[in-house]
């Protein structure tokens, strides 16, 4: 009887160290809060609710949902679009998540999950303004936002157009430019362009004879070469989130 609780214990240690071996390699992430940056005024993706403390918007629902159904914890920074890429290639910050239009450009620096919502660039001009191509914004001035789509789209057609642009941190000061006049236009993603003149109280409208350009889709990001299992996980769990129905609902809530 001894014998054998002895070959047992032997066994028993053998089988403990293997799995030990086995396992090494793999992230560990049950204790570790990743810390997520983002945009703090995208909406419909991000932005203060009225209580004007809670974040809220697609992209912090869908996080919600990926890390629920993925069982890992984070937090968010809602910092700005242009300070969340900051922070993400300085290394303060695992990942972000800010309705970012996945190019071949930032892939060079950032990898990217599944693409989560396609968008492309609006031009939105006051709502009594007569521009109806980008003919018409020939000697005048276009706002755009720091870090975006939108300003890189600007840069790439300014000179052939005769328009010169002016930068902003956010949506709501290119909003704002337009309206008072201090710019004709502004670049904007077009669903959030869209949501802003339908649930706001703006004198504004997107150029329809223009349309929608470049269509592209969102991604969530890292820095390249780390976080993969982060990565990972947000892909697995957007699949899930779209096969069982909490994708759509979350779009559905925000009217997209």
């Amino acid at each position: 009887m001894k014998k054998f609780m002895k070959i047992a214990a032997l066994t028993l240690a053998a089988v403990m160290m293997l799995a030990c071996f086995a396992g090494c390699g793999k992230t560990d992430t049950s204790d570790k809060v990743y810390k997520i940056a983002s945009d703090n005024a995208f909406p419909p993706f991000e932005y203060l609710d009225a209580d004007g403390k809670t974040y809220v918007g697609i992209d912090m629902d869908i996080l919600a949902a990926v890390a629920e159904d993925q069982g890992f914890q984070y937090e968010v920074a809602n910092v700005g679009f242009d300070p969340a890429i900051g922070q993400v290639q300085a290394g303060q910050a695992d990942a972000m998540i800010a309705g970012m239009t996945i190019t071949a450009k930032r892939q060079e620096t950032f990898d990217f999950s599944d693409g989560y919502f396609e968008d492309g660039q609006s031009l939105i001009v006051a709502k009594d303004s007569t521009i109806t191509s980008f003919e018409d914004l020939a000697g005048k001035t276009v706002a755009v936002k720091a870090g975006t789509m939108g300003l890189e789209y600007a840069d790439s057609i300014k000179a052939q157009y005769g328009f010169e642009t002016s930068t902003f941190e956010g949506s709501v000061e290119m909003y704002r430019a337009v309206v008072n006049g201090t710019c004709v236009a502004c670049f904007e993603d077009y669903s959030v362009g869209a949501y802003a003149i339908k649930s706001g109280d703006l004198a504004l409208k997107t150029v329809t004879e223009i349309g929608v350009i470049n269509p592209a889709p969102y991604g969530f990001a890292a820095k390249k070469g780390t976080n993969a299992e982060l990565i990972d996980m947000f892909n697995k769990g957007l699949a899930n989130i779209k096969a069982n129905g909490k994708y759509d609902e979350i779009l559905a809530k925000y009217g997209m």
